[in-house]
């Protein structure tokens, strides 16, 4: 029985590529596209463009001991780390401008960045530890909860991966009301979109009203695709979250030399090391690549939402019989 992916291109190949042969491999379109970050040496090649994505959440951890305000050392803490960091963005909040929710919380996040731009110095013997998390690696962890791997609908939301970041830093009290409004936004115990609202930004002014852990801000991942005529590709799709080790870069790409079919060549920064079966593998980047193709799944994460975009079925209204 023949099976008709649902990609143009009919056959893809991933190798593992260190970033500097990369670099020298996109401008000739002897791969395509890279899925990590090449070291262009000087300016990027007129023959390759770029996507952005979230790439890290940079996070601060203030020693409660050392401290006697969390916050006031925390938000000194992360004022310094602006000016000390290269490729930093200073966004001292846990929904970015990549999240789908950020538009109805981009007011709490200017107060936080209004607040740490006004903060004073903290003195020198706090404790404090910066570490950076993995947007898309945070964002995977999730994914393979549900059959498919598509993980649930909220997955990718801005409130979500705030409760995943900052959870553990709440006392039992605030960690136990922050749960209950987790469970009704994660089950649909509200009324009307008005509420649904609220709920987030209430958790998410819960989770970081005590600052012993706080957001300092997030990095930028870009990766590369040749766009050379008629050698490179075009009509490239890419994930918020994700950038392009996701489902739909897979299904948008299209070699610019063929209407249909092709032969895609993708580089990886990194090694396979998971497991290649269904049920307990596939889970490292590599893995995640190759299953975006090989599980073909019915629905997969809306790029730059929170939803779920239709793959294999379609939303047919259904039409009386007269």
């Amino acid at each position: 029985m023949p099976i008709y992916p649902s990609f143009y291109p009919h056959e893809m190949r991933v190798e593992t590529i260190d970033p500097p042969a990369a670099a020298r491999m996109l401008p000739t379109a002897e791969i395509h596209a890279y899925v990590g970050s090449p070291r262009f040496i000087g300016a990027v090649p007129e023959t390759v463009d770029g996507v952005e994505s979230l790439g890290s959440f940079v996070v601060v951890t203030v020693e409660p001991a050392t401290a006697a305000d969390s916050c006031a050392a925390a938000r000194a803490a992360v004022r310094r780390l602006a000016g000390r960091r290269d490729g930093f963005v200073l966004h001292p909040y846990p929904v970015t401008p990549f999240h789908a929710d950020y538009l109805q919380q981009s007011d709490l996040a200017d107060a936080a960045k209004t607040r740490v731009l006004q903060a004073a110095a903290a003195p020198p013997e706090v404790a404090a530890t910066v570490e950076e998390i993995d947007a898309a690696e945070l964002l995977a962890s999730d994914l393979i909860s549900l059959n498919g791997w598509l993980g649930p609908p909220w997955v990718k939301s801005g409130w979500w991966q705030a409760w995943r970041l900052l959870n553990p830093a709440l006392d039992n009290d605030d960690r136990e009301r922050a749960s209950e409004i987790v469970q009704n936004l994660q089950a649909g115990g509200y009324d009307g979109q008005e509420r649904r609202l609220t709920l987030e930004r209430s958790l998410v002014t819960l989770l970081t009203q005590g600052c012993r852990r706080m957001i300092a801000g997030y990095t930028v991942k870009k990766e590369y695709f040749n766009t050379e005529f008629s050698a490179g590709v075009e009509n490239v799709g890419f994930d918020s979250l994700l950038g392009l080790d996701s489902p739909v870069f897979l299904r948008t790409v299209k070699l610019k030399d063929f209407p249909w079919n092709g032969w895609l060549r993708l580089g990886i920064a990194t090694r396979s090391e998971a497991a290649w079966n269904p049920i307990a593998g596939f889970n490292d980047p590599a893995g995640r690549l190759i299953w975006s193709a090989l599980g073909d799944p019915a629905a997969f994460p809306a790029p730059y939402g929170d939803g779920w975009i239709l793959n294999r079925f379609a939303d047919v209204n259904r039409i009386g019989v007269r």
